[in-house]
């Protein structure tokens, strides 16, 4: 059975029908499938119920209108299928952590519940690139020495700063051979998870596995990542796709998943499946803390 097709076909009856009352069974026929069956693709594929991306599009929109028009909130919420205001902020404030009035007044497009809509390349991304049930993982303490740099979402220059350290690595003493390369994410804590957006500017150390830090000089830096649970997905592919990936992470699987998420630093590990930036078959791990 062809489910990628089935699920395009859902998900362009979805779109075309986010302001309206859409029944998950009409979805299904749309579809061509039963209702359990194309729900269980749904979630098995890409991360979430039928249910869970309708109401997940459905306030993406809502954010949207409240941050670019100067539509009424009761407006924004019958255009955006639901049935009263008062749903509507309990819907959104459970996404976004802040009600639809206090979202509109801080003039922020986030990072997070910015759920976007699944065209056929990212349908595709979803069903061959990612992991979108991660692993559950128990991690030591590791020690990783690097280059930190700074870096929007919008202007990303972590390439360049790869470039930098990978060309230096040899000065870095201690280094565990064959060691694995990290690289940590600064900005990802409990007060910055809710307001990041393509704007803000953050940190991320590119660094690589070492036994200690006797002797380590600058430009490098020390950072030790804790021991502790984490959820564990695998990005593959090229790296220009891996946005997408943290889209999938931050809009779906954050806000769908019961594991509480701890305020660690999460990272990405590189080892020998990564086979280059621009390679269709490398594979890097993402780490992402839970309690």
């Amino acid at each position: 059975m062809d489910y990628r097709k089935a699920l395009e076909k859902a998900v362009i009856y979805i779109e075309s029908h986010l302001g309206s009352d859409i029944k998950v069974e009409n979805v299904a026929r749309a579809a061509g499938y039963s209702y359990y069956h194309l729900n269980r693709q749904f979630t098995a594929i890409l991360g979430e119920s039928v249910g869970s991306y309708i109401k997940k599009r459905r306030l993406a929109g809502a954010s949207k209108k409240l941050l670019y028009t100067d539509h009424k909130i009761i407006d924004i919420a019958m255009e955006n299928g639901f049935d009263s205001p008062e749903a509507f902020s309990r819907a959104f404030k459970a996404i976004y952590k802040v009600s639809p009035q206090a979202y509109r007044k801080n003039r922020l497009d986030t990072f997070m519940g910015s759920k976007e809509r699944l065209d056929t390349g990212l349908l595709d991304h979803l069903a061959s690139n990612i992991t979108v049930h991660p692993k559950i993982m128990e991690l030591t303490e590791i020690k990783v020495a690097g280059l930190r740099g700074e870096t929007t979402l919008r202007d990303n220059r972590l390439r360049d700063l790869w470039n930098r350290a990978n060309s230096l690595y040899k000065e870095i003493p201690n280094r565990i051979p064959g060691g694995r390369a990290f690289g940590i994410c600064e900005a990802c804590a409990e007060h910055t998870l809710y307001t990041m957006n393509d704007d803000m500017l953050f940190t991320e150390v590119a660094g690589i596995e070492v036994s200690s830090f006797d002797g380590l000089k600058e430009p490098f830096v020390e950072k030790i990542i804790p021991g502790g649970r984490y959820a564990v997905f695998t990005h593959k592919g090229t790296l220009q796709m891996l946005p997408q990936t943290f889209d999938y992470i931050w809009g779906t699987w954050f806000l769908s998943t019961k594991e509480e998420l701890d305020w660690r630093e999460d990272f990405e590990l590189y080892d020998e499946r990564f086979l280059g930036y621009d390679h269709p078959d490398s594979e890097v791990d993402l780490y992402i803390p839970i309690r």
